[in-house]
């Protein structure tokens, strides 16, 4: 897996997955791996366009449930060809959609994987709808526990924090070693 911080990446085609992937959990996985197989399907590269810090980090403080070290190898476990790390600071944040759009335009992308609540550019005025407009996408849907809970990092950063560190690892989705 190439790993690229805050370059710009070209390529000729390539399927990607976009998310803050917080953790790497089940969910995230899941929008992983559909854009990993239908890279392979499609014989071009797969893409992870990710953040760091985390949006949610960034505005509100939030913690973080893995370094971006950790996510990262988590992602390359996945069998990403390519990732793009965006440095997410006042800069970034203030950026237009349209940038973002831009951005993706030169990665070619056959299709483009995210979660129903993604948003990007300032004050999250991108969304699910305007990426449509310009891209092949596919809404990765929501992925539950077995108990019928929504997977999310707000939930696993409520499992920690109320000691439940098994549960946490279960939505996680890794084994409890792996730090």
């Amino acid at each position: 897996m190439k790993t690229l911080r805050d370059g710009v990446l070209t390529l000729s085609g390539s399927v990607i997955a976009i998310g803050a992937f917080d953790g790497v959990h089940k969910g995230h996985q899941a929008v992983i791996k559909q854009a990993v197989i239908k890279s392979r399907i499609s014989q071009v590269p797969s893409v992870v366009y990710t953040f760091d810090p985390p949006p949610r980090h960034f505005f509100k403080g939030v913690q973080t449930l893995t370094s971006t070290e950790e996510k990262l190898r988590r992602i390359s476990m996945l069998g990403v060809d390519y990732v793009v790390v965006a440095s997410f600071n006042e800069w970034y944040a203030t950026r237009p959609p349209e940038d973002f759009i831009c951005e993706l335009s030169k990665l070619n992308p056959i299709e483009i994987t995210v979660g129903s609540d993604f948003h990007f550019g300032k004050d999250r005025k991108g969304d699910v709808s305007l990426l449509e407009k310009y891209f092949r996408l596919n809404v990765a849907p929501p992925v539950y526990c077995n108990g019928g809970k929504l997977i999310s990092s707000t939930r696993i950063r409520q499992l920690i924090s109320q000691g439940d560190f098994q549960q946490s690892y279960s939505l996680l989705g890794w084994q409890a070693g792996i730090k």
